[in-house]
């Protein structure tokens, strides 16, 4: 029996008892199960504030999905609004060209009607012109002497003020 003391694993169980004997006499299986107990403590306090976190950014990404549906719904009503306001804009622009084009139209007939009726002016005169020519040539040609040369004269003078 007293062989075992002479073993050297024997005094080594023995010294592991003392050393476990010690550490329990100075409470070192409390401070472990304290150190155990906080760093639980701790990793429960982070796992709640990554829960909370991750619900605020749950609810940041809800808003921000929000926004963005009433920026979308926002942005179709600019889209619309501009649609119409392009639309009344080009039937104002159609109306005012079809104004001008109606007073260009109205403009142009009015020249035509005086450049008809100057070439219609000028034509009776140059008719009235070429009519006291050939009169003046007939009645030189049909009457002699000086009786005849103050008969034409006269007659033109008279033709003359009569058509001006």
């Amino acid at each position: 029996m007293f062989e075992i003391l002479a073993e050297p694993e024997t005094w080594v169980a023995v010294a592991f008892v003392i050393f476990a004997g010690v550490l329990v006499r100075l409470g070192v299986p409390g401070m472990i199960v304290r150190a155990l107990d906080d760093r639980g403590a701790r990793i429960k306090a982070e796992l709640d504030e990554a829960a909370r976190l991750r619900q605020e950014a749950e609810a940041v990404l809800a808003q921000y999905r929000r926004k963005q549906k009433e920026a979308e719904s926002e942005a179709e009503a600019i889209i619309l609004n501009a649609r119409s306001e392009a639309e009344r804009l080009a039937a104002e622009a159609r109306a005012k060209v079809e104004d001008f084009v109606a007073r260009r139209t109205k403009m142009a007939e009015t020249r035509i009607a005086r450049a008809e009726a100057q070439a219609l002016a000028d034509v009776r005169a140059a008719a009235a012109d070429a009519a006291v020519a050939a009169a003046e040539k007939i009645l030189i040609d049909t009457t002699r002497g000086g009786a005849a040369d103050a008969l034409v004269a006269e007659g033109i003078r008279g033709l003359k003020t009569a058509l001006k």
